[in-house]
Formats: structure tokens, C-alpha cells, sequence
């Protein structure tokens, strides 16, 4: 009897313990389930390839504001980076792909391309303000014109290009589609070789 009584008030306390564990995943998919203001984004393949030929704008225009995630999917931040530019500069795809939107949107000119080979979703980069050269579905080369940068917005303190870069619904830093040597500053150098036989 005592041992039949042990093993009801063993039960009892695994359950309770597992209700408790449980319980936050049961409200994962509820309205009372909030994730902290300090957790970062949903996990999602964030690998980002270096397949980018070449800087949206300029050769290597200064950055004038860079990617800052926010904390949370409404939280404030920048969900991309700010090249400079000046007006009427063209804006250039960085890697091969389609044109999946080309119009305004809030007033703005957007363009975004969908890249080649980057995955299911794929990895997706927009430009704006940009006056766009090319429609929905039209296919894009790396370098090739997308359309040339608007006036000013109240976006930047001068004249830039917003560079964004997302797979589905999560943003990433547009920046780590650039192989190192396109990031590096100044014209590449030789250095001497000292103490190197000769062939």
C-alpha cells in the first residue's frame, strides 16, 4: 500500500514537472507567447555567399551608415547599409539575377533582384532610391544597369543608395555578399619580395 502510494505521488510530481517544461512550447504559436525585446531575429540560413562582382554604386563609396538588425521583427534599427552616391549615378546589380520588382513604394523608386543560385528562398537584394532601367522578371548580370540613383530623401543626411539584403523574411548585412578584396579600402600594392630565388 505504501509502495502503491509512492509510485501515485511520483507520478504526480512528473507530471507536474513536464506540464511545466511544456508548457512554454504548447504558447509558442499563441498571442500570449512574446519573445524578449533582446532576442535576436528568428534563426534562418543566414549564410550569406560572397558573390557579389562589384559595389552597387561607385567603386567604393563610403559607407554612410551601416547594417544595425533590430532586436525584434518591429523593433528600430537599419535594415541595410547607406552608400554614397550622388543623383543621376547608375546603380549596378552585384551578381547575376531576376528583377522580381521595379517601381515606387512610398513614393520612392525600388528595385529588388532576386540572386542567382543563392538557395530556396533566394537571397534577395534591394536598391532605392533608384529610377529604374529595367521591369519585373528581366534577367541581370553582375555590373549590369539597374537605373540611376533619385534625388535625395530625408532617408540620408545627402544624397545615397539604401542597399538591402534579405533571405524570405530575415534581413542580413548586404555587406557579406562582398569577397574581402572588394571590402578592402585603396588600390591593391605589390609588395617586394626579399630573399626569393628566382624561378
Amino acid at each position: 500500500m505504501r509502495a502503491e502510494r509512492c509510485a501515485r505521488t511520483w507520478s504526480a510530481v512528473l507530471l507536474v514537472m513536464t506540464s511545466s517544461v511544456l508548457t512554454p512550447v504548447a504558447w509558442a504559436g499563441t498571442s500570449a507567447w512574446r519573445r524578449p525585446a533582446t532576442a535576436p531575429p528568428p534563426a534562418a540560413d543566414d549564410h550569406v555567399p560572397a558573390v557579389a562582382r562589384g559595389w552597387p554604386v561607385g567603386r567604393r563609396p563610403e559607407i554612410l551608415r551601416g547594417w544595425d538588425p533590430p532586436a525584434g521583427p518591429y523593433g528600430p534599427g537599419h535594415r541595410g547599409v547607406d552608400l554614397a552616391a550622388a543623383p543621376g549615378d547608375p546603380v549596378r546589380a552585384v551578381a547575376a539575377g531576376r528583377v522580381v520588382f521595379a517601381g515606387r513604394v512610398a513614393g520612392r523608386g525600388v528595385v529588388s533582384v532576386d540572386l542567382a543560385d543563392t538557395g530556396d528562398p533566394p537571397l534577395r537584394t534591394t536598391y532605392e532610391p533608384v529610377s529604374a532601367s529595367v521591369g519585373e522578371g528581366d534577367e541581370v548580370e553582375p555590373g549590369g544597369e539597374l537605373g540611376v540613383l533619385e534625388t535625395p530623401t530625408a532617408h540620408c543626411p545627402r544624397a545615397c543608395l539604401h542597399w538591402g539584403l534579405r533571405r524570405g523574411e530575415v534581413y542580413l548585412d548586404p555587406l557579406a555578399l562582398l569577397p574581402p578584396w572588394l571590402l578592402r579600402a585603396g588600390p591593391s600594392r605589390l609588395l617586394p619580395l626579399h630573399n626569393v630565388p628566382l624561378p
